[in-house]
């Protein structure tokens, strides 16, 4: 079978056909409208959206967390779903598989939620309030700094070294964090400050 078409008819017909195909694409056929007759509101939809930082490496990628329930109110929020922040820099909406599957270190049952303290000599961990905790570490802190400051150097400089004390810090935090942590960190005179990217 011979099709006698010249290049001008052959252009109206793949014309034609990018048309109807363009309009069914976008919904005008049969087929399309029986289908999107009965749409299903996302599962999302109804939940709280808060944006993050993900805790494990030092990349700080971008996180969406869904939840349920009114935190402001006084409810106790259930997490339903996270997933990587498209708009965020660093990522673009990527997560590793670490980072995926969040939701299961949020909801593990090992979690800790509060501190707990282990009194010398003791083999138990008691839990404690954050003020009980705080107050702890700022008086341990204290107590050391004034027992081990170095004033001054052999030659007489003063140098306000604190060399009994370290200071690990998160990797993955806001360019202001991380600069008001170093300060608080190098006023206090500590001289050893690291934080996890390098560990």
């Amino acid at each position: 079978m011979n099709i006698d078409l010249s290049r001008r008819g052959f252009l109206k017909l793949a014309g034609a056909g990018v048309a109807a195909t363009s309009l069914g694409a976008m919904g005008f056929g049969e087929a399309e409208a029986a289908e999107t007759a009965h749409v299903r509101a996302f599962k999302l939809t109804t939940t709280t959206e808060t944006r993050n930082t993900c805790p494990y490496c030092s990349v700080a990628c971008g996180i969406i967390m869904y939840s349920k329930g009114d935190v402001k109110a006084g409810e106790q929020a259930d997490l339903l779903h996270i997933e990587g922040d498209v708009d965020h820099p660093t990522n673009r909406g990527t997560l590793c598989p670490k980072g995926a599957a969040l939701k299961d270190f949020v909801k593990a049952p090992t979690r800790l939620t509060k501190p707990r303290y282990r009194a010398a000599g003791s083999d138990e961990l008691v839990e404690i309030s954050w003020d009980e905790a705080l107050d702890k570490i700022a008086r341990a802190m204290k107590d050391d700094r004034d027992a081990n400051m170095v004033q001054v150097n052999e030659d007489g400089t003063p140098v306000n070294r604190w060399t009994t004390a370290g200071f690990l810090a998160a990797s993955a935090t806001t360019n202001e964090t991380a600069w008001l942590t170093y300060k608080t960190v190098r006023s206090m005179g500590i001289v050893g400050f690291d934080n996890q990217a390098r560990v």
